[in-house]
């Protein structure tokens, strides 16, 4: 069975924590760090803008010099933000989180967020998924179908 963007969301829940785009990069960073996540989704209203990421936080604002508690995360956001859909596939969402160069993918449901997925969402499914395939050819060599004499 491939493996979609909703069994992600449903094993790490529901919460989706987000940002204004008149929240201050020092703001974003803040709840980035409380809530231990490595991009924010910018929300308007109830409407994706962009993404802010720690590499948005590091080429934008500590390589050109700006200040974090002045800059606001509308002026450092990525504004192309590539999506998924919850029944996409995870193959589908890693071949657009490489064409994207994307490590975080907003999840939108008729138009609204309802989740995020990272690259380290990604590549859990994927070794748990070869760890099953694994363990069932352990099973069926160790059943005798290969070598045994009749």
């Amino acid at each position: 069975m491939v493996a979609t963007i909703r069994d992600i969301l449903q094993e790490k829940g529901s919460a989706v924590w987000h940002v204004g785009p008149k929240a201050t990069a020092y703001e974003a960073l803040e709840v980035m760090a409380e809530k231990n996540v490595g991009a924010l989704p910018v929300i308007d209203g109830e409407t994706l803008i962009g993404i802010f990421s720690e590499r948005d936080y590091a080429r934008k604002v500590i390589l050109k010099g700006k200040s974090s508690r002045e800059t606001l995360v509308k002026e450092l956001m990525t504004r192309e933000v590539y999506t998924v859909a919850p029944d996409d596939s995870i193959n589908d969402c890693m071949a657009l989180m490489s064409l994207a160069h994307a490590r975080h993918i907003p999840v939108l449901e008729s138009g609204r967020l309802v989740g995020i997925v990272s690259i380290g969402d990604i590549v859990k499914v994927i070794i748990r998924e070869q760890h099953v395939k694994i363990k069932d050819l352990e099973t069926y060599i160790s059943g005798g179908y290969f070598g045994s004499k009749s």
